[in-house]
Order: structure tokens, then sequence, then C-alpha cells
């Protein structure tokens, strides 16, 4: 039997788009699933904010051992930023890092972003679909700071929930 290279190919990325989906959906599921176990009086957002910090702080300690300081301030932002815009394009987003006019500054821009799509399915309002976005971000940042000892902090200045077409984010080290 003759091996048919563009098939295997295929068959893979389809398999691997199916999987991104049930990622995304999978949270949302699970959002679903919390409101309800909550019960009257819990504010949808205040759920979806608070599991954008857990997921940050988790994604933040494996991030951890993957960066490091040997190769200055502007390899160190760049990796990191690297690592922030690759969390699109595992969902199957298409995201970049660039370095900023410092050394202490990257931008990340997405331009494809799923999570908007799957938080649809759900009326998951975009507003909300932003703003965890945002929130696990700083919330990976945090123990990126402490274990380096330098304070980081992002912008959103453009954000696809918001209708603006693209997610640009400017990651920075903020002054002492």
């Amino acid at each position: 039997m003759q091996f048919d290279a563009e098939k295997e190919i295929g068959k893979f990325l389809s398999g691997l788009r199916a999987a991104q989906g049930e990622i995304g959906k999978t949270y949302y599921r699970w959002r679903h699933t919390a409101l309800e176990i909550a019960g009257e009086g819990v504010k949808p957002l205040d759920v979806g904010l608070k599991a954008a910090e857990i997921f940050g702080k988790d994604i933040g300690k494996g991030l951890l051992p993957r960066l490091n300081w040997l190769k200055g301030e502007a390899a160190f932002m760049l990796t990191l930023g690297r690592s922030l815009a690759d969390l699109w394009v595992v969902d199957g987003g298409v995201a970049t890092a660039e370095k900023g006019e410092k050394p202490s500054e990257v931008f990340i821009r997405c331009t494809r972003d799923p999570w908007p799509t799957w938080a649809k399915e759900f009326g998951v309002p975009m507003q909300e679909v932003a703003l965890c976005r945002e929130r696990m971000l700083k919330s990976i940042l945090e123990d990126v700071s402490v274990f380096f000892n330098i304070l980081l902090d992002i912008e959103v200045q453009k954000a696809i929930p918001r209708g603006e077409g693209m997610w640009q984010i400017r990651l920075y080290k903020k002054e002492k």
C-alpha cells in the first residue's frame, strides 16, 4: 500500500482542530457547570475571572523552567512574549510576539482567536472574554515577576472580543 503524506497530514490536522475545539468548549462547559452549582446571586463574570486567575497561575508555574535571564533583558522579554502568544497558537489561533522600541517591551499580536466563537456558542458576553484573557495573562506574570524579581505587566491595547479586529498586548517591565 502506498503512503499518501498529504492525506495523513490532513487527518492529523483535522484531529488537531477537533481537539482544540474541545479544549475551548470544555472550558465553557465547566463555566456553565460552576454557575449551576454556585446557584443564584453568583455573577458569571466573577466565575470566569476566578477561572482565568487559576489557569494563569498554573500556566505561569509551567513557564518558569523555560525562562532565563542569561541572554539579557530583551531576549528574556521576547521569550516570555512568545510563550504568551503561543497560548493562542495552541488553541488554534494565529499570534506572534515582536520586540518593542525598548528592551523591556514586547508586543503580542493575535489575528485569529477561537475563544470568542466558543464563548458565543455558550452565550458568554464578549466583554467577559476580553477581561478573562487579560486576567489570565496578568496572573501568569505574577509568579514570573516574583521568581525573576522584576515587575511585569501587560496593557491590552486592542481586543478581538471588543470588535477591534485583533489582539494587541503590550508586555513590559514596570519601573520600581
